[in-house]
């Protein structure tokens, strides 16, 4: 049985040569690389679907088909936008960003068996 408590266990891992740590800011820069511009894309389609419905209404009132408007179309577009993102990223990150960090934690495990 030992005497230290869960913090004495991991204060062999330091963690700011981890942040600074070339492998780390590859994850990083390779997660913010997917994540920044596909959250401005999203944010630019909202907000021109928020401004067209408030200023363009007879636009997003135009009938495609039947009772279906423009709007409602646009509107039924972000969930699918929402969606295909949430699909993006995950296939993205189990391909690129899951790999480098189970490598890095890893290593850290293999670091603080031996310390």
């Amino acid at each position: 049985m030992s005497d230290q408590t869960p913090a004495d266990s991991n204060s062999a891992i330091d963690y700011i040569a981890i942040e600074e740590s070339p492998r780390f800011r590859t994850l990083k820069r390779t997660q913010r690389s997917f994540i920044f511009p596909l959250a401005a894309f999203f944010l630019l389609w909202y907000f021109a679907y928020v401004l067209l419905a408030a200023f363009a209404t007879e636009f997003m009132a135009q009938h495609v088909w039947g009772d279906i408007t423009v709007g409602l179309l646009l509107g039924l577009g972000q969930f699918v936008t929402t969606f295909a993102i949430t699909m993006a990223y995950v296939s993205f990150a189990n391909r690129k960003i899951d790999p480098l960090a189970t490598e890095i934690r890893e290593e850290l495990e293999k670091a603080q068996g031996h310390a």
